[in-house]
């Protein structure tokens, strides 16, 4: 593991013409991608009855963690937990693939095997949900469209079509139950060392700022 830099940027469906123009012309699609170049994102995040993840965040901490489970395209054959942590604006991201009947168990606080799972990202947040409080707090469901550039280990994703659940049971209801918690879509680019000029002239627009967003945030504060 080792940390990324990571800038994200609101955009709108006009500016996404350009930009997805450009990077068809130097970059990857995902292999994850259906025929519409698309593919669903449902993550599970975690949180304590404090907000301790969404204050933190919406208090800009230099410094912050927090845990989700994720998976793709409604299959659970293939899902991961994962803890992202932010340095000073820096991320790292850790993460174990779990199975749909571990993730039940989590859901239902039935979690005493995690103590003993011999993995250390699972052992952890075991200890997080006795000491911090941590539970699965919120759903959040997007459309994802990425695209990778090898130099720099690049990766741009367009995320749009969020939206938000608050019955965890629901994680793995094939039906969409969630509701819209953002209009905009989201530009996300990752990468490590450096950012190759050409990325940089594909997703820069004169109009668009860089911003701090979280979809977890914004989901929260826009449906709760």
């Amino acid at each position: 593991m080792k940390f990324r830099n990571e800038l994200k940027h609101h955009v709108t469906e006009f500016d996404l013409i350009g930009i997805r123009q450009r990077l068809q012309l130097i970059a990857e699609r995902d292999i994850r991608a259906a025929d519409n170049g698309l593919y669903t994102v449902k993550s599970l995040y975690f949180d304590n009855c404090y907000d301790k993840a969404l204050t933190e965040k919406a208090a800009g901490y230099s410094k912050r963690e927090k845990f989700r489970i994720r998976y793709y395209n409604n299959d659970t054959g293939f899902i991961r937990l994962e803890k992202k942590s932010k340095i000073s604006g820096m991320c790292l991201k850790d993460s174990y693939p779990v199975s749909k009947e571990q993730v039940d168990r989590i859901i239902n606080y039935d979690i005493s095997w995690m103590e003993f799972s011999g993995v250390e990202l699972i052992t952890e947040l075991w200890a997080k949900m006795q000491y911090q409080l941590l539970r699965p707090k919120s759903i959040v469901i997007y459309k994802r469209e990425a695209y990778i550039y090898a130099p720099g280990n690049v990766r741009v994703t367009i995320d749009s079509d969020i939206c938000v659940g608050n019955d965890i049971t629901q994680f793995f209801n094939k039906s969409n139950t969630s509701i819209k918690a953002f209009s905009m879509s989201i530009l996300e680019v990752k990468w490590d060392e450096f950012l190759p000029q050409i990325i940089r002239d594909a997703v820069q627009l004169s109009n668009v700022k860089s911003s701090n967003f979280s979809k977890y945030t914004a989901a929260r504060f826009n449906a709760f």
